[in-house]
């Protein structure tokens, strides 16, 4: 063999070694094709699905190191804060949400928390605070106003509108519908103007939310639509739920499944209505979602810096819990209403097995040992049961001893086959109303049986039909206030 070809078989073997060495040996179960090399195994789709998830969670922000410590030192550290006991459930594991927390309405004790002061934008869920606050400053629900462009301007592009129009007349009861129902930035925007103008109800919402304590909250904007700076927690939103819980029309707005709001009204004819219902899905039972047994409200939010967030209380054989969620990164639909059902599963399965890992503070000027709080609503019913030993006058009726408003009577099933849901009324919550403020066991209620209830379905009269001037295309989950 001459040299030249001696020198070119030895080039083209150390071309093809490196080849040969990669492709390992050929096994039957797995040929190599001429000039290929060995396949991989293919991923399963438990594998695929781990590593989107943790794909997932590394692109999450991180909460601050260092939080508020309200409620207690564990509440403030980042990570999820369980105690669990003997017999004890573990927490659900699909769980994404950036911050969440479960309570006890009744004794404060916070169950278990995750990132729970970590401060977010809190979308429409600030609307309890705006509730909260302003509910007490319009006694009389059949107020009527009439409505200008003043009222209307400066609402935010993308807005949920509940369809409020110039130069038409609405009731105070009206534009708290609106709020609650459809979470109307127009309902909240006039019911601003109404109270003076943005920056004494911005002012005002920040004070209130200092006397509850829920000092990770700063309000920009009363209808929760994105601001720079517009935070709340997962911890602030429950004890604000729980502020607004006390007072009668929060609960009886906040269970409200469907109404007939008013339409234009036109010279010569009689004012029509179309129908709206409420964003909560826990409540209504749509789009996917069953109707949680015992929910009672409160508040669901969504826009695009906060995402999804929600704020509910719930009862099971006695026992009231309050929930928040905020921010799930799961591509599940409509997970801020899942995790939220998973968590408050898990919270009356878990009661009484675990160490609380903090608690919702009282207001400020709570009174230890009476417990009465100043900005409790009043409940004239709620409070003669306290005083006459806890004895609740019958659903519908008066009480003997007040002749005061009537508690109100239960439907039988909510408009469109809604499942059972608790409008917490005659009990737990309503004794806090009456001016005893349970945020702990140093400060026990009076004794009194809650008041199961279907959810309300507002407002008398046949099917109302639809407004075609309403905005829609939002989704049925969404209040859009789409911040820049």
């Amino acid at each position: 063999m001459s040299a030249s070809k001696r020198t070119a078989g030895a080039v083209a073997a150390a071309l093809l070694l490196p080849l040969a060495i990669g492709a390992g040996p050929a096994r039957a179960d797995d040929p190599v094709r001429p000039g290929g090399a060995a396949k991989t195994p293919a991923k399963t789709a438990e594998e695929k699905r781990k590593a989107e998830e943790e794909k997932r969670k590394a692109a999450q922000p991180k909460p601050p190191a260092n939080m508020s410590s309200v409620g207690g030192a564990l509440l403030g550290l980042p990570g999820t804060q369980v105690k669990l006991g003997t017999g004890a459930p573990v927490l659900p594991k699909e769980l994404s949400a950036r911050s969440w927390i479960v309570a006890d309405a009744e004794s404060g004790a916070v169950l278990a928390s995750h990132n729970a002061h970590w401060r977010l934008a809190p979308a429409s869920t600030l609307k309890m605070l705006f509730a909260d606050t302003l509910l007490p400053k319009f006694p009389d629900k059949g107020r009527t106003h009439l409505v200008t462009g003043q009222d209307l301007a400066g609402i935010g592009e993308g807005s949920s509108l509940v369809g409020i129009k110039e130069k038409q007349s609405y009731t105070v009861r009206d534009l708290w519908l609106g709020v609650f129902l459809r979470s109307g930035n127009d309902a909240v925007h006039v019911l601003t103007q109404m109270n003076q103008g943005l920056a004494k109800t911005v002012g005002e919402m920040n004070a209130h939310a200092a006397e509850l304590q829920a000092l990770d909250t700063s309000v920009k904007s009363p209808d929760g639509y994105d601001a720079p700076g517009q935070v709340s927690s997962a911890y602030d939103l429950t004890l604000i739920a729980r502020s607004g819980m006390q007072k009668p029309d929060f609960r009886e707005y906040a269970a409200t499944v469907r109404t007939a709001f008013p339409g234009e009204a036109k010279p010569g004819k009689k004012r029509e209505t179309f129908e709206i219902q409420n964003t909560n899905r826990l409540l209504t039972g749509d789009f996917g979602i069953a109707p949680y047994p015992g929910i009672a409200g409160v508040k669901n939010g969504n826009t695009t810096h906060a995402g999804a967030t929600f704020t509910g209380v719930a009862e099971r054989n006695g026992r009231v819990l309050l929930v928040t969620v905020m921010n799930p990164s799961s591509e599940e639909q409509h997970a801020v209403y899942k995790e939220a059902a998973r968590l408050l599963d898990w919270g009356f399965a878990a009661s009484g097995k675990v160490t609380p890992v903090g608690e919702l503070v009282p207001p400020r000027n709570a009174r230890p040992g009476t417990g009465a709080s100043p900005s409790a609503g009043t409940d004239a019913g709620a409070a003669a049961g306290a005083a006459d030993g806890g004895a609740s006058p019958a659903p519908g009726k008066e009480h003997p001893a007040t002749g005061g408003p009537a508690v109100p009577v239960a439907a039988e099933k909510g408009a469109g086959g809604v499942g059972v849901a608790l409008g917490v009324v005659g009990g737990v919550l309503a004794l806090l109303a009456a001016g005893v403020y349970l945020v702990n066991r140093r400060w026990p209620a009076a004794g009194g049986a809650v008041l199961r209830r279907r959810p309300r379905t507002a407002g008398p009269g046949p099917e109302p039909a639809r407004d075609p001037g309403v905005k829609s295309g939002q989704g049925p989950d969404r209040d859009p206030g789409v911040g820049p």
